[in-house]
């Protein structure tokens, strides 16, 4: 059954009401974050502080275990952060539960967008982009993952022992500290939607395989300077970080070239006048 052509106000108002339940659910998850701040600050947002978190022990095992000395073997922190003004422990723990509800929301607000663009679709298109969800979804969250364990531990320990001078002490504010966390948090998640964000370049030719193949190298070699920046200063941590984005990059080279053969093959099979 074909579905009923709506006016531009039309359209507008069911954009409306798409991006209401969006946020809805943001606040409403937002809402359960904050009524639990003190758990997640301590488990979540604090974590990486303790020396003894997860990441740090599997690295300092992982090296000793083929003879590299890692500095993750002695990590020593200082567990406190300052508030200076009186509403910052309340305005950093309400945004922070704001950024932690639309992660946890992501997978909601997708199918929210697709609900909204799905109409416009053909019958074959809706039913190929029954997996968008998922796999954004997936890769969001494997986003997540990757920034939470690997890059946030790397950068955290950096940062904290870092000096440029031992006259120079480092006493971080709250409010820089939680957002290093949920800035990198989320930047790491989009960017690991970099295979999807190809596919729909690709799909209207903005983006080749060929002219990823060729910026191949150029892009290793970003990747490679931003590794560098964030993780403590040794090849082991540069690898670590390097070789998943690296690994997204030639997805991001297949996927283009699949959707690139899709049109080609949809081209040849239509009948010429």
């Amino acid at each position: 059954m074909a579905s009923k052509e709506m006016s531009f106000l039309e359209h507008l108002e069911e954009l409306r009401w798409h991006l209401v339940r969006s946020f809805a659910a943001i606040f409403i998850i937002a809402i359960l974050i904050f009524a639990n701040i003190n758990f997640v600050f301590d488990n979540v947002l604090l974590a990486h502080l303790k020396s003894d978190f997860s990441t740090y022990q599997f690295f300092c095992k992982v090296f000793s275990s083929i003879g590299i000395d890692s500095s993750f073997c002695d990590i020593k922190f200082k567990q406190t952060l300052q508030a200076l003004n009186p509403t910052q422990q309340l305005m950093t723990g309400i945004w922070s539960s704001l950024i932690l509800g639309f992660v946890v929301a992501f997978p909601y607000v997708l199918w929210e967008i697709w609900r909204f663009i799905a109409p416009g679709l053909h019958e074959t298109e809706r039913k190929k982009s029954k997996g968008f969800i998922f796999v954004s979804s997936l890769l969001f969250f494997l986003g997540v993952l990757f920034s939470y364990f690997v890059i946030i531990p790397m950068s955290v320990y950096f940062f904290y022992n870092f000096q440029i001078s031992d006259a120079i002490q480092n006493n971080f504010k709250l409010e820089a500290y939680i957002s290093l966390i949920t800035n990198t948090i989320l930047g790491v998640a989009i960017f690991f939607e970099l295979p999807v964000v190809i596919f729909f370049l690709s799909k209207i030719g903005l983006v080749t395989p060929h002219f990823l193949k060729k910026y191949r190298k150029h892009a290793l070699v970003l990747v490679l300077v931003i590794s560098a920046i964030i993780t403590p200063p040794d090849v082991a941590s540069q690898i670590i970080v390097s070789v998943p984005i690296m690994i997204l990059y030639e997805i991001s080279i297949y996927v283009s070239n699949f959707v690139l053969k899709k049109q080609q093959k949809y081209v040849s099979k239509s009948p010429r006048v």
